[in-house]
């Protein structure tokens, strides 16, 4: 059954392909894929194979091969996609040696495909289970790793009908698991071969915290500059009044938007030594962007790509983000930040904002997102459903500093306390 699904989906792929750009390059990166590893792999080298979905699983990854290309040169490293939206961002990563899409997993490719790399293990990232490159992968006697993974009781594997498939689950050589949750659903199907080790995303975002840009603009519209720690931020740009505080809302949609630009203009908190805000859309085309702009009209709003580190910056009430790879960064400078997506399929990365010790808001689809959960359950982040939620508790981080203190600092303890996931995989593999 599972092999009929996948070759309707194939079909699928083919035809929508003719129509969609997305798709197309998907589609066309599948069908060069074995033809480039014939071309690139080194017959003598030894190849682990890390596989992402996208681009935040990549993300999940990325430690670990970063750790393992550091400590053990002897591997080179493969890397595999199966997202366009994680390829075409990725394709010239530095840390892998060869980068392509994975083929569909048709009993064909997945024979093809490992009998051009023949890799000495595989990872696995968090809900990636390929039913016949495992098979294979099994059969060759191939170490293989589920890391970051989680496991949830409505997930087919734990449903009546879908017993047949969880024996893909047997393949794995070990599971390295983010929650208690997960090592007793897989003890359930009588797998033992599972450890407790947390979410290599903490890890990741340490590590980006540690990297982290200075951005002149941004300093110039906040009136920061950073100080030697790299923690801090200080009053720069005399004769200009620092603002109350910067809000910072990282990959919104608009229905998230509409929510906190509707709380500024109400509560009229723009303008000289009142409050900034700083939006970082997730979809960057013009049309996003010049709602967003309608819907902040009368302010001095600045795109990031048009502005000038002079007066004009400084005297803007908006900064909006009109390119990628900075969000990261930007956030250093917020004393509260807004997460978006949770008022369509799911929030996006909290961890990002946490990480600097402050605040962090997020809609109310969130229950999937463990590091979400956590983040509440610390009282380093805050659920907001509606204008009355997000009103209040803004309202009550503006007028209380020692709240809104605490809070930011329980965000940073909370991502500290669960590092160290990478240290732990990669002392259970033999290496």
């Amino acid at each position: 059954m599972y092999n009929i699904i996948i070759y309707l989906y194939l079909a699928g792929v083919a035809i929508y392909s003719l129509f969609n750009e997305k798709v197309r390059k998907m589609w066309r990166g599948e069908r060069a894929a074995v033809a480039l590893l014939k071309e690139k792999v080194d017959p003598k080298a030894k190849y682990v194979w890390f596989h992402a979905a996208s681009l935040g699983e990549f993300e999940q990854g990325r430690p670990i091969m970063e750790r393992l290309r550091s400590e053990h040169p002897e591997y080179k490293i493969l890397l595999t996609f199966f997202s366009p939206s994680g390829y075409e961002v990725r394709k010239n990563y530095e840390g892998a040696d060869i980068i392509c899409y994975l083929p569909l997993d048709t009993p064909a490719n997945a024979r093809r495909f490992l009998r051009a790399v023949r890799p000495v293990m595989a990872f696995f990232i968090k809900y990636e289970f390929w039913y016949n490159y495992l098979h294979i992968l099994r059969h060759r006697q191939v170490p293989v790793y589920s890391v970051s993974s989680i496991f949830r009781p409505g997930q087919i594997f734990f449903r009546w009908y879908g017993r047949q498939y969880s024996r893909v689950l047997k393949c794995f050589t070990h599971f390295f698991v983010q929650n208690e949750q997960s090592r007793d659903l897989l003890h359930t199907l009588h797998l033992d071969n599972v450890s407790v080790t947390g979410d290599t995303r903490f890890d990741r975002v340490l590590q980006i915290k540690g990297q982290a840009k200075q951005l002149p603009v941004v300093e110039h519209f906040c009136q920061y500059t950073i100080a030697d720690d790299p923690d801090d931020v200080v009053t720069a740009c005399a004769g200009f009044v620092r603002p109350e505080g910067v809000f910072v809302a990282g990959s919104s949609w608009p229905p998230d938007e509409d929510l906190f630009i509707r709380y500024f203009l109400d509560r009229q908190l723009f303008g000289y030594g009142k409050w900034k805000m700083i939006i970082a859309p997730h979809v960057i085309d013009e049309s996003h962007l010049q709602q967003i702009e309608q819907k902040l009209s009368g302010l001095k709003v600045v795109r990031y790509t048009q502005a000038k580190t002079d007066i004009s910056i400084e005297k803007a009430d908006v900064l909006i983000i009109d390119c990628f790879g900075l969000l990261s960064s930007i956030y250093r400078y917020g004393t509260v930040a807004y997460v978006g997506g949770g008022f369509g399929v799911g929030i996006h990365n909290v961890l990002e904002a946490a990480v600097w010790g402050i605040p962090v808001l997020f809609g109310p689809n969130n229950e999937r997102f463990q590091e979400a959960q956590g983040l509440k359950a610390a009282e380093g982040g805050f659920e907001v459903g509606d204008d009355a939620s997000f009103a209040g508790l803004m309202d009550r981080f503006r007028q209380d500093s020692d709240y809104l203190d605490a809070a930011g600092k329980s965000a940073a303890q909370y991502v500290t306390a669960h590092a160290h996931a990478t240290a732990k995989i990669l002392k259970g593999i033999n290496l």
